[in-house]
């Protein structure tokens, strides 16, 4: 059964996950957007994702801070908050809840209590006993983060608007890359990701910076401020200088720093999905086992080499050189694919 799109004016989407997950959800979120042009759009995510509302405007329309739930590991559960940010829920009274965190198992049940007029999402096993289960769908495997999301919305009577991610960068953005006062040609060397288990070795990642200096780049180095002992390993063990932006970066001047780049070399992590909006060439180290999942859809633009069970080091090499052919001479011209419709290009604030 469809959904009557014509009559739903407040929508909940809830996904409090980190950026990478959300970025692989802009695309179902354009065809929310384009089918429900009249409907004021609430992200339910994580504190940070305030910062991701107010970029992807033409999205959204407001935020709500999710503080947690027990058997989601992203934050700490407080009951008390709890209680109190569903009171709040309830009393928004969303026409329809939108479940795009995973395959229901944790949460389906919870969302049931936000008292929405409808819920859809996906289910492992089996959708709720409900009056909303026809707008649930089996959780589909196997394919990408991206397609999952745009299965969903067409199980909803949606139509796609294309499977390309995007990310808009501001002025302000503009400037504070302008800021760092970075060399060209170079190419962005990011080490760390979200848990050890998901980064490959410094060591390596050093003798793949040491060949892009060799081919004539300068080489930077990028993350957060909490990984800087990753990144001064790899420092440490290159044979040449490389300029290290470490905690240095906002998003949206990581994302400028990207766009310029002749290319990434990074594990699969958020900026993965940043270099792929921005049209950057990438070699992408997928440490998880599930590059099927994660990886860029553009398979020329970008390589992903699975690392899971062994280095690579000859193959990350290989792509390297590769990639850095591709992105010889003139930075690949990037266009929006749907013009005129949610334009995407350079605002003010």
């Amino acid at each position: 059964m469809k959904l009557n799109l014509s009559s739903i004016k407040r929508i909940g989407i809830f996904r409090a996950l980190q950026l990478g997950d959300l970025m692989c959800s802009i695309p179902a979120i354009r065809s929310l957007r384009v089918a429900c042009p009249q409907a004021e759009i609430t992200l339910i995510g994580l504190p940070w994702a305030q910062s991701f509302v107010n970029r992807f405007d033409k999205y959204f329309d407001d935020f709500l801070h999710f503080p947690g739930y027990p058997g989601l590991p992203e934050q700490e559960f407080s009951e008390v908050e709890y209680e109190m940010f569903r009171d709040k829920v309830r009393s928004l009274e969303f026409d329809l809840i939108i479940q795009m965190q995973g395959n229901g198992t944790i949460v389906n049940e919870m969302l049931h209590t936000w008292n929405a007029r409808y819920v859809a999402g996906f289910f492992l096993e089996r959708p709720l006993l409900s009056s909303n289960s026809e707008y649930f769908m089996k959780y589909p495997s196997g394919i990408h983060e991206i397609h999952r999301h745009m299965l969903l919305m067409d199980h909803l009577g949606m139509s796609p608007m294309g499977d390309h991610l995007e990310f808009t960068i501001t002025q302000d953005d503009e400037h504070n890359f302008d800021l760092l006062d970075v060399a060209e040609p170079y190419v962005c060397i990011h080490p760390g990701s979200r848990g050890r288990w998901r980064q490959w070795p410094p060591d390596l990642f050093a003798i793949i910076a040491d060949e892009c200096v060799e081919a004539g780049c300068n080489v930077v180095i990028t993350g957060v401020a909490s990984e800087q002992d990753i990144t001064n390993s790899v420092k440490k063990s290159m044979r040449y200088p490389a300029i290290d932006l470490t905690g240095m970066t906002t998003l949206g001047s990581m994302a400028v720093l990207l766009r310029n780049s002749r290319l990434l070399v990074s594990n699969c992590t958020g900026v993965s999905h940043i270099a792929a909006a921005t049209r950057t060439p990438s070699v992408v180290l997928s440490m998880d086992g599930e590059p099927e999942r994660w990886a860029p859809l553009n398979k020329q633009l970008h390589r992903t080499i699975n690392c899971a069970s062994q280095n690579r080091l000859e193959d990350v090499l290989t792509s390297v050189r590769s990639q850095l052919s591709l992105s010889t001479g003139k930075k690949q011209e990037k266009v929006d694919p749907w013009p005129g419709v949610l334009s995407t290009t350079t605002r003010p604030l």
